[in-house]
């Protein structure tokens, strides 16, 4: 008589409290806040207390409005690094920081004015700055945490705090006494809307029309133009009109071809190769050429000013160009860098009548008062009324506007701080063995070696900052407003000398330290300098420069007060991480701090990132409507699957983000989650200190996968270690779709639901699906670290493990490939290989309706040679392997080719043998057999006969 039972209640059926309802946006700020009880950022480094320390230094946004897309792909990247670095063994603090000072925070406050600054104290002005700085640092730092960045919150570092205004101060004297510091009249950078000075990193390049005008230079007669003849004019041409009062000369290459056209605009003197494209631009007729010299025979011949009383020198310079212009160049000194430096070889005067609103202080009455862009037509019409304008129009080019208001700038000569990059100072590095003389004792040269010596992210950075350092002037530090850290430099009311006494002044670190930097506003020089301090001269009475430093000096000064034992970091760091702009900004100014202060770069790697762009490639803008901001995405989507978009490509190149694109994500995403479901609710019974398989007895199949997830393992452990997370991640991916889920967990789901509870191959089972959830788990979580914490807190964990993922380590390649020696893998690897033709095999029976499902068919297979043997050896486990319920080898009389596809040959019955099985739906002839369980198979009797021994119902069951 059969026995009575509820056949369902006889399965292992999947079972447990873990959900995995994504709900990201819901469910992720409940898991900020369980970490921030558990104090875990804390936690993280005390678990790795006496590891390897491992540094990435912030480079420190602007604290101001909501952080953008491009803001929440550098935050992600260097927390993916963080985190794989920590759970690679690393001690890997992380400090984040905020670039506090500058036009950028000043720029807010003014509009918060309303237009009513010129009525607000320097040091009332400064606390608005502050109150503004502190009140955006808040914002960002929600906003940093909402995506998983772990890091020092509670204390950031912060360029308007005390402690950090000293080290920024401390740096510049530190560059002064040592000679690189120097102060003086040249042109730079003026931005006239924010009157002040701005260095190359802070100019952005925007398209803009100017004027395009053709400019007659009489030739003055004399001794040394006769040869030119009578009524001859040379030609310039420019687009900044405003630059002719400055003008001081007029720039020959020695060595072009310089002729005279005599066209129906006059005597042209300009570049023998430059006279037909001029002509038919301006057309002009050419009547006749005469006389040909070479540039340097044309040095000393004196021209007119076009419209004011006054002589210029022809003089030479070998950056004239033939690629567009005349081939001579109109000189003024005070308004360019390559006009100044020919007015230092020529002893010219540079000459800038401009004041920092932009306005003529000097000059004819027509223009005089008047902005530079209000004077340009004015001086076309002067030009025009005296007969020296030869041709003009406009012409669209990129041109030079502010960073903060996005208003073009001048080039204007003032007395200005700079840094030397040619001074020779100091002894000579001996590391630099193949750069003699002075020029071995430069910044510049000692940059560039550092450039060499540092790891570049991708590779052509190096390349890209050795232009820059070889190309870039000298560095203009001055900036004429209030909020940031003053020029610490005191003047000599006596004799105007700077006081050279270093000692004394670095009595003002400690008041900054004490009071912050507003201590220079609200003390006298006499109580800031040491009692008495005397200048050479003998007098005693100071008075404190009004000038603050670049923001991009104090921003590459962070290295300074950050990376110090105090923090728990050192000097340098491993690694710098920031876009492709900070080439020009935090990755240059860091580099010559450190080598100028310290004599090496301050990083070991630099790594770049792309820019965001929108779905169709274009850069996100607000102003544009295409911006995403991470808040956003965050509300919509979770910040696990703004990680993933980070994670899913390679962010050394431009990445774009759209609603479609973010949809694809989430389904990649849901694929990866529903791995760890499976993996999660078939270890509801499993404790892996009781039920644990050892190596030696775990079923093959079982072993084979921990092999192929340590090798997985291995592989990401090198990816991780090069920052290549869109490698970990696909290849996560790819191991959860089509490793577990289109094959593994497929094969397992017979072995796990219809053995018995305890029946070794299922515990086989059940250890390989812990220790490969576990290691993907760690694998995945510098990447998903929500969906990772989750998975960690469901998954049994064994004695001693960490209470978060985050705590623990990376899991060991060794340990899972041990599980399995090469040559039975390899076997496997040929099985796979045959389980991939029966699959087709099998689609196209059920294609024909042959059968409805694999379990309804019986395999047979006709093979010969190794792999009749092989297959012959593993035959029990092949059903299971290709999910049917009979499989058949039989014997090839000829020997197999090298392809085992070609050696097998199948036949296939419609229908298996036998009759179904109720419990476990495969079909076998042995359904019936048993009185006790008339309607199972063989392996279910056994299994539910197992049941009994065990304790009469499987685990977790309250039935019978």
């Amino acid at each position: 008589m059969a026995k009575p039972f509820d056949l369902k209640s006889t399965l292992n059926l999947p079972k447990t409290d873990f959900s995995m309802k994504a709900r990201l946006p819901e469910r992720e700020p409940e898991q900020l806040a369980a970490w921030e009880a558990m104090g875990l950022y804390d936690r993280i480094l005390e678990s790795r207390a006496g590891a390897p320390l491992f540094v990435l230094h912030d480079g420190p946004p602007y604290p101001t409005g909501e952080i953008h897309l491009g803001t929440g792909l550098n935050k992600i990247l260097k927390d993916m690094i963080v985190k794989s670095k920590t759970m690679a063994g690393f001690r890997s603090p992380y400090i984040p920081g905020w670039d506090c000072h500058g036009l950028p925070i000043e720029t807010q406050v003014e509009k918060e004015l309303g237009g009513k600054r010129s009525r607000v104290e320097p040091p009332e002005f400064r606390r608005m700055c502050r109150e503004f700085a502190a009140r955006y640092v808040e914002a960002h730092k929600r906003e940093f945490k909402r995506l998983g960045v772990f890091g020092r919150w509670d204390k950031p570092y912060l360029t308007m705090d005390p402690h950090d205004e000293a080290s920024i101060a401390g740096a510049f004297l530190d560059f002064f006494e040592k000679g690189y510091v120097y102060r003086g009249l040249k042109p730079v950078y003026w931005c006239i809307c924010d009157h002040t000075a701005l260095a190359e990193a802070e100019v952005e390049y925007e398209d803009h029309s100017s004027p395009s005008i053709w400019v007659k230079f009489p030739v003055v007669a004399g001794e040394k133009s006769k040869k030119l003849g009578e009524g001859v004019s040379a030609l310039i041409w420019t687009t900044t009109p405003w630059t002719l009062p400055a003008n001081r000369a007029l720039a020959f290459h020695p060595d072009f071809e310089y002729t005279i056209g005599e066209t129906s605009a006059g005597k042209l003197l300009l570049a023998k190769e430059r006279l037909a494209a001029i002509t038919a631009e301006l057309k002009l007729e050419v009547h006749a050429t005469r006389g040909s010299w070479r540039g340097r025979e044309l040095e000393g011949l004196e021209f007119q000013h076009p419209f004011l009383e006054r002589q210029v020198p022809g003089v030479l310079a070998d950056y004239v160009t033939l690629e567009q212009g005349s081939g001579i160049v109109h000189t003024a000194p005070g308004h360019g860098a390559d006009d100044f430096r020919t007015g230092q070889n020529y002893g010219l005067e540079t000459y800038a009548p401009i004041d920092g609103a932009g306005r003529f202080t000097e000059g004819l009455a027509e223009y005089k008062g008047k902005t530079v862009f209000e004077a340009n037509p004015i001086i076309i019409e002067l030009l025009d009324k005296r007969g020296m304008l030869a041709g003009a129009g406009k012409i669209a080019h990129s041109y030079p506007h502010c960073w903060r208001c996005h208003n073009p700038v001048i080039f204007r000569a003032t007395e200005q701080w700079f840094i030397s990059m040619d001074e020779p100072v100091g002894e000579p590095d001996p590391r630099i063995a193949s750069v003699s003389g002075d020029q071995a004792r430069t910044l510049r040269t000692r940059a560039l070696f550092e450039v060499q010596n540092v790891k570049w992210l991708p590779e052509w950075g190096e390349a890209r900052m050795s232009s820059m350092i070889k190309e870039r002037p000298d560095w203009c530090i001055s900036r004429q407003r209030f909020w940031g850290v003053p020029i610490t430099v005191f003047y000599c009311e006596g004799c105007g000398k700077a006081l050279g006494d270093f000692e004394a002044s670095r009595r003002v670190i400690s008041f900054f330290e004490r009071e912050g930097s507003d201590a220079w506003y609200t003390h006298t020089a006499e109580e800031l300098l040491p009692p008495g301090t005397k200048c050479a001269c003998g007098a005693s009475q100071w008075r404190k420069e009004s000038d603050i430093l670049d923001v991009w000096f104090e921003s590459g000064s962070t290295q300074r007060a950050v990376l110090t034992a105090a923090n728990g970091l050192k000097w340098p760091a491993d690694v710098y991480l920031e876009g492709p702009d900070q080439f020009r900004g935090w990755f240059q100014s860091s580099l010559l701090i450190g080598v100028g202060t310290r004599g090496r770069a301050p990083y070991e790697q630099v790594v770049t990132h792309g820019w965001t762009l929108d779905e169709k490639g274009a850069p996100m803008s607000k102003s544009l409507g295409n911006a995403m901001y991470p808040k956003e995405i965050c509300e919509k989507w979770g910040a696990d699957l703004l990680r993933v978009w980070v994670a899913s490509q390679d962010y050394t190149a431009d990445m774009r983000m759209s609603d479609a694109m973010m949809t694809q994500l989430a389904e990649a995403y849901r694929k990866i989650r529903n791995t760890f479901r499976f993996a999660l609710s078939n270890l509801f019974d499993f404790d892996p200190a009781r039920d644990s398989v050892p190596d030696a007895e775990l079923w093959e199949m079982d072993a084979r996968m921990l092999r192929r997830t340590g090798s997985l393992v291995r592989q990401c452990a090198a990816w991780y270690e090069n920052f290549e997370f869109h490698r970990a991640y696909h290849a996560i991916s790819d191991f959860c779709i089509v490793d577990l889920s289109a094959f593994y967990f497929d094969v397992l789901k017979d072995r796990l639901y219809t053995s018995a509870p305890k029946n070794i191959g299922r515990r086989s089972a059940q250890t390989a699906v812990y220790r490969i959830a576990g290691a993907l788990d760690r694998l995945i979580a510098p990447i998903l670290v929500f969906t990772a914490e989750e998975v960690w807190k469901t998954l049994p964990r064994a004695s001693g493990e960490p209470e978060s993922v985050h705590m623990a380590l990376f899991p060991s390649a060794e340990g899972l490939e041990h599980a399995l020696d090469a040559k039975h893998a390899a076997n496997w690897e040929k099985l796979l290989e045959v389980r991939e033709t029966v699959l087709k095999t099998l689609e196209f029976a059920r294609a024909e309706k042959e059968i409805s499902s694999g379990l309804e068919a019986q395999v047979r297979l006709r093979v010969g040679g190794g792999l009749a043997g092989l297959l012959k050896k593993y035959q029990k486990f092949l059903p299971g392997l290709f999910i049917v319920s009979q499989v058949v080898i039989e014997d090839l009389n000829f020997s197999l080719s090298s392809s085992v596809r070609d050696g097998v040959e199948m036949t296939f019955a419609a229908k298996a043998d036998g009759s179904k099985c109720e419990r476990c739906w495969n079909y076998s002839t042995h359904v019936g057999e048993s009185a006790d369980y008339p309607t199972v198979c063989e392996r279910c009797v056994a299994a539910l006969a197992e049941i009994e021994r065990d304790g009469g119902h499987r685990a977790g069951s309250t039935a019978p």
